[in-house]
């Protein structure tokens, strides 16, 4: 079996702290989002390859990334663009990584920016059992929420219908973006690109496969966060840390008041300051200063102020003082 993972999204919603890096390199606690995938499929002996399908823009940085791992079965797969307006779309990624890597076997597709609570192979375990195409979902519990994903309806645990960002959902069970294809439907990606179709959401696909043979949903109950804007890192952070707060042992925090859900990375100063549901990255420093839900980057310094809702991208300076 071969696996994907997508990791070709630039993460606009996140700049400035994902302007020069991989959203899914991100920290959640000790790992990164997409080391808890990577460890999965390491884990799994039916996965012989997976392929990161990413950018010509951060390929490098994925190289030297997995090179410095623990991780041997991942390697690099580069689609051809190096901006957001030059994407075709994650259904047409997929077609090509199949006929640029040559893919001819059962394929699990993960997006590299899902953070899940359950093991991938648990998963596998579902789709093998079935002989199907197969989704994970998850009941997000707000038919708001809902209208940003695509919608699934179920019979048991067939899907018999799948809409892609209804306007008006009538349940709340969605795709979180994780997929699996037995060998012999790899060929649809092309007939379903070549009939004109929708080459961005996965769910178009899935939708229009659905209609043509059966499809099946392995469904869970514990955590999942699409980790795409602040709000959504931040969550998944707090899921992580449960309430409580991580210092680095290289960090110094001194004279400061640190609430639910922070986390003080390797080298950071926090002096006379308050922090709640905050994440400061390595080696910044916050002094005298008041953070809420904020994101301060590395080599930062902030001084003096109070900030909540904050993206403070990386070499950056806020302070009173100057």
């Amino acid at each position: 079996m071969k696996a994907v993972v997508l990791a070709g999204g630039y993460a606009t919603r996140l700049w400035p702290i994902t302007r020069h890096r991989p959203k899914m390199f991100l920290p959640v606690g000790d790992n990164t989002v997409i080391d808890e995938i990577f460890a999965d499929l390491e884990a799994d002996d039916r996965v012989d390859e997976v392929f990161v399908s990413t950018n010509e823009r951060f390929a490098e940085e994925f190289e030297t990334y997995l090179a410095d791992s623990r991780f041997e079965k991942p390697t690099v797969s580069v689609e051809d663009t190096s901006a957001e307006d030059e994407k075709f779309g994650v259904v047409g990624a997929l077609a090509q990584l199949i006929d640029r890597e040559g893919v001819d076997d059962d394929m699990v597709v993960i997006a590299g920016d899902n953070l899940i609570s359950f093991d991938v192979a648990e998963f596998v375990d579902f789709f093998e059992e079935k002989g199907t195409p197969a989704l994970a979902a998850y009941d997000v519990g707000s038919r708001e929420r809902a209208k940003s994903y695509g919608l699934v309806q179920l019979d048991g645990d067939r899907v018999v219908d799948f809409q892609e960002k209804p306007d008006d959902p009538n349940s709340t069970l969605v795709s979180i973006a994780c997929y699996a294809f037995p060998r012999e439907t790899l060929p649809d990606f092309e007939e379903y690109l070549s009939d004109g179709n929708n080459p961005d959401e996965p769910g178009w696909f899935i939708q229009w496969l659905q209609s043509r043979q059966p499809v099946h949903a392995f469904t869970f109950d514990e955590a999942w966060y699409d980790i795409g804007t602040p709000e959504s890192y931040l969550e998944a952070v707090a899921w992580y840390l449960d309430g409580g707060t991580v210092v680095h042992p290289d960090a110094t925090v001194e004279d400061s008041e640190l609430g639910e859900n922070v986390h003080v990375m390797a080298g950071a100063t926090v002096t006379g300051s308050s922090l709640s549901e905050s994440v400061v990255f390595p080696n910044a420093t916050v002094r005298n200063a008041d953070l809420r839900r904020s994101i301060v980057d590395e080599e930062t310094v902030v001084d003096g102020l109070d900030l909540s809702g904050a993206l403070v991208g990386a070499h950056s300076r806020l302070t009173t003082q100057d």
